[in-house]
C-alpha cells in the first residue's frame, strides 16, 4: 500500500490519537507538522476551505479524512487493508 500522509500539529490531541492509531496497527505514513512546513500548512487550508483542520489525512486510493473519529479512522484503513 502507498503511504498515507497525515498532515497535524504536535500539540492536537485529534491528530495525536491518530497518529497513535497509525503506529498501534503498524501501518506507515508520511507525517507533516503544519506549524513547520509552509507548503503543508498551505495544503490543509486549501482543503479544509479556509481552516488549519487536523489532523487531515490524505489516502493512497484518493479520500480525505479529516479530524476522524477513532471509529472513522478504524473504518477507512480497515477497508484499505481489505483492497489490497
Amino acid at each position: 500500500m502507498e503511504k498515507i500522509k497525515v498532515y497535524g500539529t504536535r500539540w492536537c490531541g485529534d491528530t495525536i490519537r491518530a497518529l497513535r492509531i497509525l503506529d498501534e496497527r503498524k501501518i506507515q505514513y508520511e507525517w507533516v507538522d503544519i506549524n513547520q512546513s509552509k507548503e503543508g500548512a498551505a495544503l490543509v487550508i486549501q482543503t479544509n476551505h479556509g481552516y488549519r483542520s487536523v489532523p487531515t489525512i490524505f489516502f493512497p486510493d484518493g479520500t480525505i479524512l479529516v479530524e476522524p473519529t477513532n471509529h472513522q479512522l478504524n473504518e477507512k484503513l480497515d477497508a484499505l487493508l481489505h483492497r489490497n
